[in-house]
């Protein structure tokens, strides 16, 4: 098939030149459906594509934005938290229960910042007793010394209170990979993002295939090759790690993937995920299916269980996109944060202990922060900033059709 744009520098041109007509499209797409209360998205840039390789609805990095990107949250928070609950006054935040990690407690902490810029009154609040240990709040330090407050959370009258204090709002932080024991429908207090989003039922099977018809679509609007905007995956089912049930089937999709991949730059990566994996568990990345079927006891039961003990039975078979980005000489991948599907700031996730076709959210990763805000301020768009933002917007439309599919 023939398209007007064939490459990676004629998409990045054909964005940057016609960025109001392009995110005009994403908003018409995007007017009638549930967008998430926040997203980030983790976006890979090889020599011939970008592509999204994972969707977080429950972001934990916010202390990795800079100041500029912080300011431009809170705006955006604002517009977004009225959407929901017009003169909301007093927000609640539903955090991990994981509060022994201190950067988890940094991210909170500017999370809280960014809501408190703008004038909400922000307070922690959980509905995990074992968190507790009988008494009605807990404090914290977090890494940087900021005093994180978690109080019980109760529910009086179909409404959530923070101490005595009746919330107006809730935003949920919690991925749920193990659910909350909480009636959720019975609520009144908005909740956002919704509780039934959590990795207990979420896949990134779905997501991604939710994605490619988003992407795909978008291309064909703009006539784009479709291959420039994202990675080739399959998806695989029925798969025990702990019994090898499953892995004969699994390693013959990763070969079957890996000859629809162009190999001419020399060894491909395939990346195998769990399904609904999170921080950067359940991850292999290997060159041929028969690294899956011989994998050893280790490497099955780190692909076995994740976190809070969910056990993965899918999984995502992903074409491994080699970063060609670096810092300080470092293999790098951006994540972008979004607010109401509206990019709002970005940071780098950098691994000197890994190459660039291997997985970054690993040990060994750090972040610098990435400031897109420039980007608004400075009017500018002759950037990669403004087709990482694209990406990232049409991630958190396809993560949008996917909710509907999971409420």
């Amino acid at each position: 098939m023939s398209y007007k744009i064939h490459n990676k520098s004629q998409l990045e041109c054909f964005i940057t030149e016609n960025w109001n007509r392009v995110n005009e499209y994403i908003d018409q797409q995007s007017s009638d459906l549930p967008i998430p209360f926040y997203t980030s998205v983790d976006i890979r840039e090889s020599k011939d594509k970008f592509a999204p390789v994972d969707n977080n609805i429950y972001p934990a990095g916010f202390n990795n934005l800079c100041q500029l990107d912080l300011d431009a949250s809170g705006k955006q928070f604002r517009t977004t938290i009225e959407s929901y609950s017009s003169g909301a006054k007093k927000i609640g935040i539903i955090p991990e229960s994981n509060t022994k990690n201190l950067f988890y407690l940094d991210h909170l902490a500017f999370l809280s910042k960014a809501l408190m810029d703008e004038e909400y009154e922000v307070s922690f609040i959980s509905f995990d007793e074992d968190l507790f240990e009988g008494k009605e709040s807990l404090s914290l330090l977090s890494h940087s010394k900021f005093e994180i407050n978690i109080h019980k959370a109760k529910i009086i009258d179909q409404i959530i209170f923070a101490d005595e204090t009746a919330l107006d709002f809730v935003v949920l932080n919690n991925d749920q990979s193990d659910p909350l024991d909480v009636e959720w429908d019975s609520i009144k207090t908005p909740i956002a993002p919704s509780p039934k989003l959590g990795w207990y039922k979420r896949q990134k099977n779905l997501h991604f295939e939710e994605y490619r018809d988003v992407a795909d679509a978008f291309a064909k609007n703009f006539e784009i090759d479709p291959c420039l905007l994202q990675a080739l995956f399959l998806t695989k089912d029925g798969i025990d790690f702990s019994t090898k049930e499953g892995l004969e089937e699994l390693g013959s999709a990763v070969d079957e993937l890996l000859t629809k991949i162009n190999t001419e730059d020399g060894e491909r990566k395939i990346f195998v995920k769990a399904s609904q994996g999170t921080y950067g568990m359940g991850i292999s990345v290997v060159s041929s299916g028969e690294e899956i079927v011989s994998m050893n006891r280790k490497k099955r039961n780190k692909m076995d269980i994740g976190k809070n003990k969910i056990k993965f039975t899918s999984a995502l078979i992903q074409e491994g996109v080699d970063s060609i980005l670096r810092y300080d000489d470092m293999p790098a991948e951006v994540t972008i944060y979004l607010v109401g599907g509206k990019p709002v700031g970005g940071f780098v996730r950098a691994n000197e202990s890994k190459a660039a076709n291997e997985n970054l959210n690993s040990r060994g990763m750090v972040f610098r922060k990435y400031c897109i805000s420039e980007i608004r301020e400075n009017n500018d768009y002759q950037s990669k900033e403004a087709v990482y933002s694209i990406i990232a917007r049409l991630s958190t439309l396809a993560a949008a059709k996917e909710s509907i599919k999971l409420s």
